[in-house]
């Protein structure tokens, strides 16, 4: 089964292109490493919770967005080889490559790796 990297962040609603484009620029070198699919989607009908919600897990604020993307892999231990190395690439680094400076708050990001149970 292959394996997925999700991602929850906000993202300042005046960055909605910048974050685009670099989204795009960063889906090039990630499928060149392996990845099968990068998707990114822009929250239009993401309520705050009570209890929790990802407005609230990102602590999100008037101004952001909250922006919800997954990356499909072959395998986890594709996904491990591939990681290093698309880390490593200088188009990735906002030192070699100004367009690779990460348009929100990276702090506030919640990220994690999940094997695929169920794909219907």
């Amino acid at each position: 089964m292959p394996y997925v990297d999700g991602f929850v962040v906000a993202v300042p609603t005046a960055n909605k292109e910048i974050y685009k484009q670099h989204a795009e620029a960063a889906a090039i070198v990630f499928k060149e490493y392996g990845a099968l699919k990068l998707v990114e989607c822009w929250g239009d009908d993401v309520p705050e919770g009570e209890i929790s919600s990802f407005p609230m897990a990102v602590k999100c604020k008037e101004d952001e967005t909250v922006c919800f993307s997954w990356i499909v892999w072959p395998s986890r231990q594709i996904r491990d080889e591939a990681m290093e190395q698309v880390m490593a690439d200088p188009r990735m680094k906002p030192e070699t490559n100004p367009t690779a400076e990460m348009p929100f708050d990276a702090k506030r990001m919640i990220y994690g790796g999940f094997e695929m149970i169920v794909d219907a």
